[in-house]
């Protein structure tokens, strides 16, 4: 019965939020199903921690948050999905978590980094096409990061169901995009690859970042843009 009521909720919404809150709804609106997302992305994050262990000592530690943008994104989205739980756990929709400023930077920076580096394997891996998936263990190195990046988008799309944004929080975003950028092509302190990357990948990963920004400024509603709705009292 509470699942009816919150998919009715729903009909009076576009078309496309009515989808993407539906799918919010199906895959982390009980405890069961977001405990299942929570251990994907320990999974994911633990992948990421064990990518970047052997080369974090060549980088300083204050760089760390920037250089492991993978595993610090899986965190980001794992902090994200944890201020559902008291929603979920009184039983209401996933869509009416409450949202203050602190909130939106984090959904918003959660969003763009979960995104941005969910697309960047796209781009760095295939410059280099033929010696990923000629290399030994190709299945995961190249197949296995693909995928499973790709799952990082899956999961941030699902933000603006019950994440705000702010033009604040979209300014944070696209400057940890740049900063990103600078550490890893400006310092050298990039990813581990099988060749050295160049402009290339540098201008296509900074596009990416403000793809990243600019898609969130368009799937997340405005912090107060919309009216408080009074809760009917049971």
């Amino acid at each position: 019965m509470i699942r009816l009521r919150r998919l009715r909720r729903l009909r009076d919404r576009p078309v496309r939020r009515r989808v993407r809150d539906a799918i919010a709804e199906e895959l982390l609106g009980d405890p069961r199903s977001l405990a299942v997302a929570f251990g994907l992305t320990a999974f994911m994050f633990l992948i990421g921690v064990d990518y970047y262990a052997a080369t974090l000592p060549e980088v300083p530690t204050v760089l760390w948050p920037l250089y492991a943008d993978s595993a610090v994104a899986v965190a980001l989205g794992a902090l994200s999905l944890a201020t559902l739980l008291p929603t979920v756990g009184s039983g209401d929709s996933v869509t009416e978590t409450p949202a203050n400023r602190s909130l939106a930077y984090l959904h918003t920076v959660s969003f763009v980094w979960l995104v941005q580096f969910g697309l960047w394997p796209l781009v760095s891996l295939n410059l280099a096409f033929e010696s990923y998936v000629t290399a030994p263990d190709a299945w995961i190195y190249y197949w296995g990061v693909l995928g499973s990046h790709l799952c990082f988008v899956g999961l941030a799309l699902l933000f603006p169901a019950f994440g705000r944004t702010t033009r604040g929080a979209l300014g944070v975003a696209g400057t940890l995009g740049v900063a990103n950028v600078a550490v890893d092509y400006w310092f050298g302190y990039h990813p581990p690859l099988l060749y050295e990357p160049g402009v290339g990948l540098a201008l296509a990963t900074l596009g990416i970042a403000g793809f990243c920004v600019w898609l969130a400024s368009r799937s997340f509603r405005r912090l107060g843009a919309e009216p408080a709705r009074s809760r009917t009292v049971r």
